[in-house]
């Protein structure tokens, strides 16, 4: 799954509790971050694998630090921390944290047996090798996350008529870049940096949406 972990992040931007909209992208693609981060340092390894799942070739054989059950929960208590410490904000840290760790609870659908449990075992229910579930599921609540932050909020400025859906378009794009476009001949730091700078694109179209943008009936100073 890729825009589909932006899915949450969207859906929890409708509530006035929680941090920004770009923070939640952050959030949303948090383990993500870290694990490309990692990569190409070489902490953390994936390579390709032909025939790995139907609808790619990675083949994610070591990624406790960021993707196992554990680890995904520090991150997601992590970043929970730092937006409290930030903004003394219950609630919006625990919206934040709850964000970031819904990116191991997705993967968990789509990746095949790959996330490490505290037990050594890996576990993943291997949506990818179905593409006919996978990609209209991930579409749609992309799509209907769209319209629940569209639907709580208002343009505060003209820009915020059209933002939202410049960044569902670009995202769009995106995603069909991942789905149909060309592979890498190799799993190497050249990927990592090009996935960091697709959630750098999609993060900073989010901060410039929710500048854009309200909640209806908010003042605006």
């Amino acid at each position: 799954m890729f825009i589909g972990h932006f899915s949450v992040a969207l859906a929890a931007g409708a509530s006035r509790k929680a941090p920004s909209l770009g923070t939640l992208f952050v959030a949303s693609q948090l383990v993500d971050l870290g694990f490309f981060s990692l990569m190409i340092v070489g902490i953390e390894k994936m390579r390709f694998l032909p025939g790995a799942t139907v609808m790619n070739p990675m083949d994610l054989y070591f990624m406790p630090y960021t993707h196992g059950l554990i680890g995904a929960s520090l991150w997601a208590l992590g970043f929970g921390a730092v937006i409290w410490l930030l903004t003394r904000r219950t609630a919006a840290a625990a919206i934040g944290a709850a964000v970031v760790f819904s990116h191991w609870l997705l993967d968990l659908l789509t990746h095949r047996p790959d996330l490490a449990m505290p037990d050594g075992s890996k576990v993943g229910l291997g949506l990818w090798n179905h593409p006919m579930i996978e990609m209209p599921l991930e579409i749609g609540i992309t799509l209907a996350a769209a319209w629940l932050y569209a639907r709580a909020t208002e343009p505060k400025r003209p820009a915020g008529r059209w933002s939202l859906w410049w960044l569902m378009a670009i995202l769009l794009i995106m995603q069909a870049v991942n789905w149909f476009g060309p592979v890498a001949p190799k799993a190497g730091p050249g990927v990592a940096i090009e996935a960091l700078a697709a959630y750098a694109v999609a993060i900073g179209l989010a901060m410039w949406v929710a500048s854009t943008r309200r909640f209806k009936g908010q003042v605006t100073p």
